[in-house]
């Protein structure tokens, strides 16, 4: 019998595996939702790409439901839009708007729109208490058996309800709780917000159509832009008003409660992005916190039900690592800085070149990964229009990641008070800055 000793311990090997897991994550994800998404296209394209219209009489009644909180910029926009350019045959639709205790002129505009239009109601809130809440509360003012959650600042693409509408009908569509569509970029004026449109297009180009094509269901909705049935709504208790993002707490609780979920990546629509670094940064903030949230709330519930929870598994696993490697990230960028220094003061010029040249050939191998992922994702998503914005890939390889990781690591204690019951909903709205002729002039490009 042949004895292999290699010198190393249980514990340096297996801190070995973990450490090699942790340098390789960003590029092993790459690669594996650029194969997520091949698969996506071999098994789920060719599902509903032949929208069927409705017959006039048989138009399930929809609300669409607007929670809105000091949305004076692009309100009226918005529900002007509703009202006139959804292809809704028979107009079977209401905009019903949860105003969450705006103190701009958001509840004058809604007052005057209200006149205009017949089948647009308000409700107004006195305080703020967050776009959950609101949500909830509207749930109990719609009309509808489908409500559709539109923020004040998105527009889908004129043929979306009844697009949506085509998931939820027949025999596989009864289990359906909630449709999400493909999200794109409206304001394009900025070299900031061209880069978030590869970075949607990697988001929801890739890994959504990865995890449905894998797993069957996704991490999180599209807060902006979903449709949901209303008893799946309330068969998991609605939203969760203390999280910081509604929509992927939602997500999780329909996977646990056993509902199926879709991604229609040919359904459209358009939303208002941060045009800034502070504003980028704090919508990240809100997203990472948010996941965490749902990492903590059920991580426990998970890992003692691994057979049950198979897919979920999944998701708890790839949200680990994504969260383990921003604290390694991190740490070791902070440990790099320092010793580069160090080498630096002694003129240990060799050691310091060498230090360099690894870390470049990371790089390299992180970009490349990367590249195929953003490349696959700008080639299927929305037939192709968008690979002229693969020119912004290295601004979005870059600087989002960092930020996206930086927001994780910040936000990982707040996380915790929120499941320890000192979470809140509350929101607070972003500075725009709108510019609706740019805004309308990109609407027409695409």
């Amino acid at each position: 019998m042949i004895h292999l000793n290699t010198g190393l311990s249980t514990f340096d090997a297996t801190m070995n595996f973990i450490l090699l897991i942790l340098v390789s994550y960003p590029i092993l994800g790459a690669f594996c939702w650029f194969i997520g998404v091949i698969c996506y296209q071999t098994i789920y394209g060719h599902k509903i790409l032949n929208y069927e219209k409705f017959d006039p009489e048989n138009e399930p009644f929809i609300t669409i439901m607007i929670p809105a909180h000091n949305e004076e910029v692009m309100i009226e926009h918005t529900i002007n839009y509703l009202m006139n350019d959804l292809t809704y045959d028979n107009k079977n639709y209401e905009i019903l708007v949860t105003d969450d205790g705006s103190t701009d002129k958001t509840p004058e505009i809604l007052d005057r729109l209200m006149k205009k239009y017949e089948n647009l109601r308000v409700v107004h809130f006195e305080k703020n208490q967050g776009k959950a809440h609101a949500f909830n509360v509207g749930v109990a003012f719609a009309h509808g058996e489908f409500i559709l959650s539109n923020d004040a600042d998105s527009i889908p693409e004129p043929d979306a309800l009844w697009k949506y509408m085509n998931y939820f009908n027949g025999e596989e569509g009864q289990n359906v709780a909630a449709v999400t569509a493909n999200m794109d970029v409206q304001n394009r004026s900025k070299i900031i917000t061209k880069s978030q449109t590869v970075e949607f297009s990697s988001i929801v180009g890739v890994i959504k159509r990865g995890q449905i094509a894998a797993l069957g269901n996704m991490y999180a909705y599209s807060g902006a832009n979903t449709m949901y049935r209303r008893d799946a709504l309330i068969d998991v208790g609605l939203f969760r008003q203390d999280r910081a993002t509604e929509d992927i707490s939602i997500a999780w609780d329909h996977q646990i409660g056993g509902w199926s979920t879709i991604f229609a990546p040919n359904i459209m629509f358009y939303m208002n992005v941060p045009d800034d670094l502070q504003s980028l940064y704090n919508q990240r903030k809100r997203w990472a916190k948010g996941g965490t949230e749902v990492w903590l709330t059920n991580f426990m519930k998970i890992i003692t039900h691994p057979v049950k929870y198979n897919r979920q598994l999944v998701f708890l696993l790839d949200q680990s690592l994504s969260i383990l490697w921003s604290f390694f990230y991190f740490i070791t960028t902070i440990l790099f800085l320092i010793t580069a220094v160090r080498f630096i003061f002694l003129g240990n010029d060799e050691r310091l070149f060498h230090m360099f040249a690894m870390a470049f050939i990371f790089v390299a191998f992180e970009m490349f990964a990367g590249l195929l992922q953003l490349l696959s994702a700008l080639i299927v998503d929305d037939r192709g229009r968008k690979l002229k914005y693969l020119f912004f890939m290295p601004i979005y390889m870059i600087v989002y990641w960092q930020v996206n990781a930086l927001a994780l690591v910040m936000t990982f204690i707040p996380a915790i008070k929120t499941i320890m019951g000192y979470g809140h909903g509350t929101w607070v709205s972003p500075v725009r800055n709108v510019d609706m002729e740019n805004i309308e002039e990109e609407k027409t490009q695409n």
